[in-house]
């Protein structure tokens, strides 16, 4: 009997619907439990509500670069639980040493791990970005393309180094402080960009779109290099698992 091969042309959308398989699945199981999201979005409302009693109720209103502080320290660390928690499931039941043993490439297992997260953080940002408008600054919504643009380089980023060091740490002990401790230094550039980004984009007074956009180009290069980064490393990590 002759040996099926697939069709020429097959092996990219399969890959991508690979991809796609293990983002959806991530994807259902939040959405049955919304486990990370509710803790995720409640954790960033708390960070924003502090900084807005601190800096609103004293009378002065913050700089542009203080509401880009405020914002941007408020998506890393409600990201970094939710890295934490993705990849802390598939220690149950040895679920990702399951997922290894089957036929899918690692990079489609990593592309679609990293997709699951960044649905769920930028939906978490979306939050925090209203809420953010509404206590600091009107200019967030009046810029809102350009800063969705810099929130989504951002995050891109930060997921893709965030997802190699998470299944990295998977079995360590006190892995929500060693992931914290390990990914922050990484993702020093992304948060320093982004922030300098926003702050440039939500200043009416004296707006530097040029400067702006140097930042998300800055941005995009990182990203390039962390997902490609991570395509590489991810395999040799989980493997060792």
């Amino acid at each position: 009997m002759a040996e099926t091969r697939p069709a020429p042309g097959t092996a990219l959308p399969s890959f991508f619907m690979q991809v796609w398989q293990i983002a959806r699945k991530d994807l259902a199981i939040e959405w049955r439990s919304r486990e990370i999201v509710v803790t995720t979005a409640f954790l960033a409302v708390v960070i924003v509500l502090i900084f807005s009693f601190a800096f609103v109720v004293a009378g002065a209103p913050p700089t542009p670069a203080v509401v880009s502080g405020i914002l941007w320290v408020a998506v890393v660390v409600s990201g970094t639980v939710a890295l934490s928690r993705t990849f802390e499931r598939e220690r149950d039941g040895d679920a990702l040493r399951a997922l290894l043993l089957t036929p899918t490439p690692r990079p489609a297992i990593y592309l679609g791990k990293l997709l699951a997260v960044l649905v769920l953080m930028l939906g978490v940002e979306t939050l925090v970005t209203i809420l953010t408008g509404l206590f600091f600054t009107r200019a967030i919504g009046s810029e809102a393309p350009r800063l969705a643009l810099l929130l989504l380089l951002g995050t891109v980023g930060f997921a893709a180094v965030g997802c190699v060091f998470s299944a990295a740490l998977l079995r360590a002990r006190g892995r929500e402080t060693l992931l914290a401790a390990l990914l922050y230094p990484i993702v020093v550039p992304i948060v320093i960009a982004g922030s300098r980004g926003t702050a440039l984009v939500i200043d009416l007074a004296a707006p530097d779109l040029e400067a702006a956009a140097f930042w998300m180009q800055f941005l995009l290069v990182i990203d390039v290099l962390f997902v490609l980064a991570g395509l590489w490393s991810f395999e040799p990590v989980v493997s060792g698992d």
